[in-house]
């Protein structure tokens, strides 16, 4: 069964190269994604898979990488192609983290600085680290975590900012800052109390930096599905990108931008920003096309939805 599913995922993955690991350059208004610590391929239509490719430092988070998260995540919010998207990590593990030797050097401040101005500047610093994932969050594409193996420090972070997580029955996950001496400041401490419903399992790995395991992660609700290996992970992932990706991209991303608006507001203030939304979006063609579809019994995948 897993030597039948692999296959599966390396006929995806090199019909993708065959392809030239298609950027979707190809396609008229759609960007060219080329970075150093990022590949950015395309498994199916509509859909880009965002691999972590740093393997040989297992996927540590350089100076570049949290530079080329930006780049790339805003390119794919702007992609009239793009629908769904997966992001996972190559080699053994998802990632180990920041690289602290390359990033130490950036938090080290003149002597002759005054309080005042090195605070200023490490302000600074850390708003643009934490744009590198918020930017997964504004993104109006659903964006699915694959994880397998280790997931340490920023990789929390990370994945914390997605929509939607799967993982590996060998998957960990470790908010591994207190260890470092410092509290995690990109998105961890804010974004996983929402995630999971007890606060002290939350306050518990904030502050002691154990590992959770994934079945741990499965039944707090970190991750909504557990998968046996990377081959099944991925076949998982990116046949869900494919599902979300064959329905409306009006009602796919009218609905992430109104659940992460619903996160920081109340009821009313949410069904206030829903009705202004609708009442523009449900003149869509799109809803006439589904609601088509639904009579005559046939699939969303058999429809054609304008680009969005």
């Amino acid at each position: 069964m897993a030597g039948t599913v692999l296959r599966r995922v390396l006929r995806r993955e090199l019909r993708s190269v065959c392809l030239g690991v298609r950027s979707m350059a190809s396609e008229a208004g759609s960007p060219t994604y080329q970075y150093e610590t990022l590949k950015v391929t395309t498994p199916g239509e509509h859909v880009l898979h965002v691999e972590l490719n740093r393997p040989e430092k297992r996927n540590a988070m350089n100076r570049s990488f949290w530079s080329e998260m930006v780049l790339c995540f805003r390119a794919i919010a702007e992609d009239p192609v793009c629908r769904a998207v997966v992001i996972s990590g190559a080699g053994k593990m998802f990632t180990s983290g920041i690289d602290l030797m390359d990033l130490g050097s950036d938090f080290l401040q003149p002597g002759d600085s005054d309080a005042a101005r090195i605070a200023w500047d490490l302000r600074r610093k850390v708003t643009r680290y934490q744009e590198s994932f918020s930017v997964i969050e504004k993104c109006p594409k659903p964006v699915i975590a694959a994880v397998h193996g280790g997931c340490i420090g920023g990789g929390v972070d990370l994945v914390s900012a997605c929509d939607i997580r799967y993982c590996t029955q060998d998957a960990w996950f470790q908010v591994k800052e207190v260890d470092l001496g410092l509290a995690a400041d990109v998105g961890t401490l804010q974004r996983l109390p929402r995630i999971i419903g007890s606060k002290s399992l939350v306050n518990e790995l904030a502050l002691t930096a154990r590992k959770m395991l994934s079945d741990e992660a499965h039944s707090s609700g970190l991750v909504s599905r557990v998968l046996p290996d990377k081959a099944a992970l991925l076949l998982a992932a990116f046949d869900l990108a494919a599902e979300i990706a064959s329905k409306s991209p009006i009602a796919v991303q009218g609905t992430k931008v109104n659940l992460v608006y619903s996160q920081n507001h109340s009821v009313q203030e949410s069904l206030d920003y829903m009705a202004c939304w609708n009442m523009s979006m449900l003149q869509s063609e799109d809803v006439l096309k589904s609601a088509q579809a639904a009579l005559e019994r046939k699939p969303l995948k058999d429809i054609t939805f304008s680009k969005l």
